[in-house]
């Protein structure tokens, strides 16, 4: 009984938790300039500034990490300590970060919720760097197959291959097929409405270790880590495709971020687990996690 009960509260944990990335909070505010400072990787436009666009879904505006950025739309749970006010403070750029939790690629054209402007209207001629995580909430995929592996994991304590079973090859499937001609749009736009910029989107960090997991921590069965592993480098395959297909910068985070999963102890890890972690916002980046993307895309961007 208190082995059932313990793995209804997880599951309980893993809806409640990653359905905050869905739900819309009335008042919402537009987005407006933010105020991160930060050079390197962009040139200054005619003003002398480097204006800077950071956008995209939640890895992009650092859901749950403490404090919250002032000004931002409150459902879009974006951070002060997200990756975009980490590189406009270091570069000294003129930063407008309109990235929202729960992005999908349409909400770049489309506003993703009541009084928040489409993301790519923050964009224009004198954009000179745009940053982005986006495609993970395309069709439910990451956010899906996460909860659909969790579920099973409960119907076996944590062994076997349960979510493989039931799921075989959709959600790869669905991101091949799906996803990645989304990605390509998406990122044609992007180019459109700011033709001058230099435009990076990294790929999302590495959730769970190569072979074993840490069940309940991360409630995915042993014998689906490889399963759940393959889903996400399908997906950050699919945005380096996009980006090689667009002529767009890819910042690759898998190599970095192998032994900084989220079954790692505290101050390790860059994601936070679904029990025991820090992060309202689970299976999410931490402000370790968000640091360490800024420096990779420092990287490939200076």
């Amino acid at each position: 009984m208190r082995t059932t009960a313990m793995l209804r509260r997880t599951l309980l944990v893993i809806v409640t938790a990653l359905g905050l990335l869905g739900l819309g909070v009335p008042a919402a505010l537009a987005w407006e300039g933010g105020d991160g400072h930060g050079g390197g990787g962009g040139e200054p436009g005619p003003s002398g500034t480097v204006e800077y666009v950071n956008m995209g879904d939640s890895y992009s505006a650092g859901s749950g990490v403490q404090p919250p950025a002032l000004g931002a739309p409150p459902q879009c749970l974006q951070s002060a300590r997200n990756w975009g006010h980490v590189l406009a403070t270091r570069w000294g750029y003129d930063l407008t970060d309109v990235s929202c939790g729960g992005a999908e690629t349409k909400d770049y054209t489309t506003s993703q919720y009541p009084g928040v402007r489409p993301q790519v209207e923050a964009l224009s001629a004198s954009t000179d760097v745009v940053t982005m995580t986006i495609g993970g909430n395309d069709s439910g995929v990451f956010i899906g197959a996460i909860q659909a592996c969790g579920t099973a994991a409960a119907t076996t304590a944590g062994t076997g291959n349960p979510c493989e079973r039931q799921n075989g090859d959709r959600f790869v499937d669905t991101i091949n097929n799906v996803t990645y001609p989304s990605l390509v749009r998406a990122l044609e736009t992007v180019k459109d409405a700011a033709p001058h910029a230099r435009i990076a989107i990294a790929g999302y960090l590495q959730i769970l270790p190569a072979e074993r997991g840490c069940y309940p921590a991360m409630p995915v069965a042993t014998g689906d880590v490889p399963y759940l592993n393959d889903i996400e480098a399908t997906l950050n395959d699919a945005v380096r495709r996009a980006a090689e297909a667009t002529d767009v910068t890819f910042v690759d985070v898998t190599p970095a971020s192998q032994g900084h999963d989220a079954c790692q102890p505290l101050g390790t890890r860059w994601i936070e687990p679904v029990v025991g972690g820090t992060n309202p916002v689970v299976v999410h980046p931490n402000a370790l996690g968000e640091q360490a993307m800024a420096d990779l895309a420092a990287a490939r961007l200076d």
